[in-house]
């Protein structure tokens, strides 16, 4: 007989607890506040254009393979996962031009096309992203961490050494790479998280691997099927999953939480709460009535927000060919777009810009010659008490305007469907601390890489899942941090029943 489990929110993180905790044998309920569950991964259509409004890129799709195994299902029976090439296609101000792709020979020719000196040094880059990866599959894939503890307990020290804890992932780009244009394409698979290239630890050099190595996709009908067949295998296992539904207090008793209260007044009694909400905002929030809250919030405070973003949703009157489904204008200097926007706090006047065009894989997401553009700039994280408006629509023109100065010809005038969503709308929706997209900052020096623990330290039976905890951002790493949030919560039930057994038998 298991527990009674609560979850608080039903992004991917939520999600995959309720799957794992009710194939673990507990009855789950999830709460979500908004009309979908899905969190930051969600849909938005109009004039027969569909947008995935959150995450664009799959990478490492073993995780919701051994999601759903944990279920006895297969997840081909639910999604159909297709891979994408080219993976991105780049544009530089200056012109050049480079498509990254998964055939290892025609990659290497691209790299020798723009610079032929790098050829030898990325074959060498790409040994060391995999030997990061590998380290990172031993221990930061396989148990939620909680700090250097943790991750000591995992690895030999020699393996610890070899994860460079001294070099930043720009160091070690650096130590490889020459040519500019490569070193920046390079830094940015940080942006998958959210952080600063300059900032975050060597050991994520990884995702180089994970994307060249291993590939990135797309879901076939939009990345929101992702929600929908975690939330089909939800029914099949019998849990309650209930939107429009914001929870207002976890409720507790002592060191322990005996439910939730939702705004509407009714109560859910639980032996266990696991919040999906990120956790800072959480303590000022649901959790701000318990004894030491405010305390608890203010150590986690290193556990800086990643970056937000401006979208811009844009279903478009025709085509643009040159376009691959993803696209990345890069900023001129992104020394100065980084320390802009991780140092300065302040939205940079160059920014690289993102164009997702799902329905070059997928015509069901546009007319018929049309094209649904999903455009994303990385900006700073809101500060308490700020908003995005005195920037709306500033910035907009400003991301426009390099888009058009890139190729891009005529884009404002075909424009005939356009939502935004700013870093106000992701603070609102989905609760996130200063609008962030990712959770929480990957920074060596302010928090060692590492998250939120997923136990929370103000009660005993309440956890955290989701970008702001182990592993960290992204769709794969808030799936993995309802997964391994579970294992933790399975030591927990199995401990207590063993002491129950022995209480019983003595």
């Amino acid at each position: 007989m298991g527990y009674e489990a609560v979850v608080v929110g039903g992004g991917l993180g939520g999600l995959s607890a309720a799957i794992r905790l009710a194939a673990d044998g507990h009855r789950v309920t999830v709460l979500e506040k908004n009309e979908r569950a899905g969190g930051k991964l969600n849909v938005r259509s109009g004039k027969g254009f569909t947008f995935d409004t959150g995450p664009s890129i799959l990478t490492m799709p073993w995780v919701l393979e051994q999601l759903f195994e944990s279920a006895g299902r297969r997840l081909e029976d639910y999604l159909t996962v297709v891979r994408v090439e080219p993976q991105w296609r780049t544009f530089f101000e200056d012109g050049v031009k480079l498509d990254l792709v998964g055939d290892f020979p025609s990659m290497l020719e691209e790299i020798k096309r723009v610079s032929p000196a790098d050829a030898s040094g990325f074959l060498s880059y790409l040994q060391y992203a995999q030997k990061m990866y590998d380290l990172t599959m031993k221990g930061f894939y396989r148990r939620s961490l909680s700090g250097l503890t943790d991750l000591r307990s995992r690895h030999t020290m020699p393996e610890l050494i070899s994860m460079d804890p001294l070099k930043s992932m720009h160091q070690s780009t650096a130590k490889y790479i020459k040519d500019p244009h490569l070193r920046q394409l390079f830094d940015f698979f940080i942006m998958y998280i959210g952080s600063s290239p300059y900032a975050a630890p060597a050991i994520l050099s990884q995702l180089a691997y994970v994307q060249l190595g291993l590939g990135i996709y797309y879901v076939e009908g939009g990345m929101y099927r992702i929600a929908e067949a975690m939330l089909k295998l939800l029914g099949e296992l019998g849990v309650t999953v209930k939107t429009s539904s914001p929870v207002e207090q976890v409720l507790a008793d002592g060191r322990r939480a005996t439910g939730v209260r939702l705004a509407s007044g009714e109560t859910v009694e639980a032996d266990l709460v696991v919040c999906n909400l990120e956790a800072i905002p959480a303590h000022k929030s649901i959790l701000k009535q318990q004894q030491g809250a405010a305390e608890a919030a203010d150590k986690l405070s290193k556990y800086a927000p990643a970056v937000s973003g401006l979208v811009l949703l844009l279903g478009l009157d025709g085509k643009y060919d040159q376009l691959a489904h993803h696209n990345f204008f890069f900023s001129h200097s992104p020394e100065r777009e980084f320390g802009d926007m991780f140092d300065k706090g302040i939205p940079t006047e160059d920014p690289t810009v993102y164009v997702g065009v799902s329905s070059k894989s997928d015509p069901t997401q546009a007319p018929e010659g049309k094209d649904n553009l999903f455009v994303l700039t990385h900006v700073p994280p809101l500060k308490d008490g700020e908003t995005w408006e005195g920037h709306r629509e500033r910035y907009r023109e400003l991301v426009l305007d390099k888009l058009e100065r890139n190729g891009l010809a005529g884009l404002r005038s075909r424009i005939e469907f356009e939502y935004v969503f700013t870093p106000d709308d992701l603070r609102e929706l989905y609760g996130a601390n200063g609008g962030s997209i990712y959770g929480v900052v990957t920074d060596r020096k302010l928090n060692g890489g590492f998250k939120v623990p997923s136990k929370s330290e103000l009660l005993d039976n309440l956890y955290f899942v989701g970008g702001s905890t182990h592993p960290g951002g992204g769709v794969p790493m808030v799936t993995l941090s309802g997964q391994l949030t579970a294992d933790l919560i399975r030591e927990q039930w199995e401990a207590e029943s063993g002491s129950a057994a022995v209480r019983k038998g003595g």
